[in-house]
């Protein structure tokens, strides 16, 4: 039997007591390492969160847990040659897109160590300017912001079992909030292992990092009024999370990110042969293949005008067409599998659902697995669908209302630029939407009319073709999150993250109080 994973919960580390989930190499099919969870004690585990990890996390000041956040990086780097073999083991990426998530992952946790630095040695921060209450200014309000007094439930998607873990653990640990992330099941190996070098390294205090892996049956169950919780994955499963009694009853605070159908819009002056033309065909193929379309915030939805869609066509699919799709140990591959049958199963037929409103413009069917058995590999090739026509765009409703989680992404024509700005709106809220254009004027005013939408517009014309960070690539210092169906949810945003992680309050007193401020707060 292979190995089963250990879950690190209330101290020390600990199995479970079944026979495991089983764990597949996507393009293999062999079994890799078993998770499970089975009789764990869930309330002894958050009680120790809760009280001993939070209480001495809140103990140190933001410069000393800074301090740990950059102690783990330089763990995380020593071993990130064994996290790359996970990766492509477990999840099936190449190299670059084990980086997103590897490399990512360490950037970020890097990002706050620097960003904790500068909050200096304090143990809670100030919110704004104090404002007098009345007309004499001896008596005024200071907003203060406290580490809220409770444990982070992190519950991750499988597509960036890295990053994922990383990007919310940084800026809780940070604040002062212990940690329990739970990774999803078919790719959990990374995360745990992260978690394990980073605990075996006893950088953090007793109870300040937790990992549970398995099923997540029980954990909502042990949440109280002063944690949080942040979930990463389905609409369906974050309408559960919301409907739990943690949540509806005792307004335990969450964070959601959900389904998410993202967009590029090619404005009427990009037309083609012009540079923002060609960034954008490469910047759809790229978010159609990196980690084979399993990204939240990957180009779902392309927008371009009725007299650019066959040249659009033509490039996007002259692009795609030089994939290799397969084993992401050949070195000729340039994109690796699905996490799982499951995935694949998902994805295809996801496709026959958008087909039913869309024609192929090219098919993924087309791609020969490199190195890969076709029987046995969660492989497909990148597929795009296009509408020729305005009406088409207006009729395929489909299109707008399904993400499919893998290299499938939809050309779309609109009449004029409000007709694009419309369609894009019947996504109901997304994580990202980027615009392709030169002069910019029409680019910030067309970006502002997106923002109510979107957790964050990513701009690209040709002064930053070689600058831009890209349509999917999260930054630290840049919101994630969206409204609407998205989920409504906001995470990193530099050190605006911190805020779901702390309290505000009001502290309404003469101005000597208030001036004693400076002192810690524990």
């Amino acid at each position: 039997m292979t190995e089963l994973l250990s879950n690190f919960l209330g101290g020390h580390w600990q199995t479970g007591r079944g026979a495991g989930t089983p764990l597949i190499d996507p393009v293999l099919g062999n079994e890799l390492v078993r998770v499970d969870a089975t009789g764990l004690d869930l309330k002894a585990g958050f009680a120790f969160a809760r009280e001993q990890g939070g209480a001495a996390l809140r103990a140190l000041t933001y410069r000393e847990r800074a301090g740990m956040l950059a102690a783990a990086v330089k763990v995380l780097q020593a071993s990130r040659d064994t996290y790359y073999e996970i990766a492509t083991a477990n999840s099936g990426t190449v190299k670059n897109d084990s980086a997103v998530d590897i490399d990512g992952g360490i950037f970020t946790l890097g990002t706050y160590a620097k960003l904790g630095e500068s909050l200096g040695d304090r143990h809670f921060l100030l919110d704004g300017e104090a404002a007098r209450l009345g007309k004499d200014p001896l008596f005024q309000s200071q907003h203060v912001l406290v580490p809220t007094r409770g444990v982070a439930l992190f519950i991750n998607a499988f597509n960036f079992p890295g990053w994922g873990l990383w990007e919310k653990a940084a800026p809780a640990l940070l604040s002062g909030v212990p940690v329990i992330v739970k990774p999803a099941t078919a790719t959990a190996w990374l995360t745990q292992r992260m978690v394990k070098d980073v605990v075996d390294a006893g950088i953090f205090p007793p109870g300040a990092l937790s990992v549970v892996c398995g099923s997540s049956a029980g954990l909502m169950d042990e949440l109280q009024p002063f944690d949080v919780v942040s979930f990463t994955g389905s609409a369906e499963t974050a309408a559960l999370i919301r409907s739990h009694p943690a949540v509806a009853q005792r307004f335990v605070r969450v964070n959601i990110e959900a389904d998410s159908v993202n967009s590029a819009v090619l404005l009427p002056d990009a037309v083609p042969g012009s540079e923002a033309f060609d960034l954008l065909a490469k910047e759809v193929v790229r978010e159609m293949t990196v980690k084979s379309g399993q990204k939240c915030t990957a180009i779902r939805r392309i927008f371009v005008t009725e007299a650019s869609y066959g040249a659009a066509a033509q490039a996007i699919s002259a692009r795609l067409a030089k994939t290799t799709v397969g084993n992401p140990r050949n070195e000729s591959v340039r994109m690796g599998a699905l996490v799982n049958r499951a995935q694949l199963v998902s994805v295809r037929a996801g496709l026959d659902h958008l087909k039913q409103q869309a024609e192929t413009l090219h098919d993924g069917a087309t791609h020969a697995l490199v190195d890969a058995d076709p029987a046995l590999a969660c492989c497909v090739g990148p597929t795009l669908l296009g509408t020729r026509h305005p009406q088409g765009s207006d009729g395929a409703d489909r299109v707008h209302d399904t993400e499919v989680f893998g290299p499938v992404a939809t050309l779309l024509v609109y009449r004029d630029t409000a007709h694009a700005l419309a369609l894009v709106r019947r996504g109901q809220g997304s994580l990202v939407a980027s615009l392709y254009g030169s002069d910019p004027q029409t680019l910030a005013a067309t970006a502002l009319q997106l923002a109510d939408s979107h957790g964050r517009v990513h701009v690209i014309s040709p002064d930053v073709a070689q600058l831009h960070t890209g349509h999917g690539n999260v930054m630290p210092q840049s919101l994630h999150g969206g409204p609407g169906r998205a989920g409504g949810g906001e995470e990193l945003g530099g050190l605006r993250a911190l805020g779901f992680y702390h309290r505000r309050s009001a502290v309404q007193a003469s101005t000597a109080v208030l001036a004693g401020l400076s002192g810690p707060a524990q």
